[in-house]
């Protein structure tokens, strides 16, 4: 009689960061630290980390589809457009954070992306011109707030005229979009 080699479920080991929250975790699991090139989702994470700013990232989290209907489902030229009316419709949306100075800065943010589209062919291009041989950086280097990346391109696009985007949460955006893979090498998810 033969015995099948069985293989015993391995333990899954995350980033202490994400907590037990399932939510979290599979936002943890599936999206943060994955690497995109895709400018629809980075315009979606500029306007998210953007409207984090003092606040918690679970908060936006648990709101994220309500912004994505609020905002046109992250379309930039639909956001770029928007009015004086959808202005006062996003005030009015209790599913996001009412806060006119976000909400002018998102709209704002996407009349800003498109320009730096049409300058370097795509957000993304722009973006890792600012990156180590154009790259994702993938060595761990610890827990930081910042790097000498986040600061040049938060600088580089405070002169263009982004709000709501310094040094630390344009380093959270690097995160979230895989520029920088700061999972913990222990992590089974890095």
């Amino acid at each position: 009689m033969q015995t099948a080699n069985l293989k015993l479920p391995t333990q899954l080991t995350r980033c202490s960061w994400c907590g037990t929250d399932p939510l979290y975790m599979e936002y943890h699991d599936k999206e943060w630290g994955k690497t995109t090139h895709d400018d629809k989702v980075l315009f979606e994470f500029l306007t998210l980390e953007a409207a984090q700013a003092g606040l918690s990232w679970i908060t936006i989290l648990r709101r994220r589809e309500n912004y994505a209907g609020a905002f046109a489902n992250f379309d930039v030229k639909k956001v770029a457009a928007f009015t004086e009316s959808d202005k006062e419709r996003l005030l009015n949306d209790a599913g996001i954070i009412r806060n006119r100075l976000k909400i002018d800065s998102a709209i704002r943010k996407a009349q800003l992306f498109i320009e730096v589209q049409k300058e370097f062919g795509s957000f993304n291009t722009y973006l890792y011109s600012f990156m180590p041989d154009g790259k994702p950086i993938i060595a761990y280097h610890g827990p930081q707030v910042s790097t000498p990346e986040s600061d040049a391109i938060s600088k580089d696009m405070k002169k263009r005229g982004f709000k709501f985007f310094g040094t630390t949460i344009c380093y959270a955006f690097m995160q979230a979009v895989g520029m920088v893979n700061d999972h913990v090498p222990e992590c089974s998810f890095r």
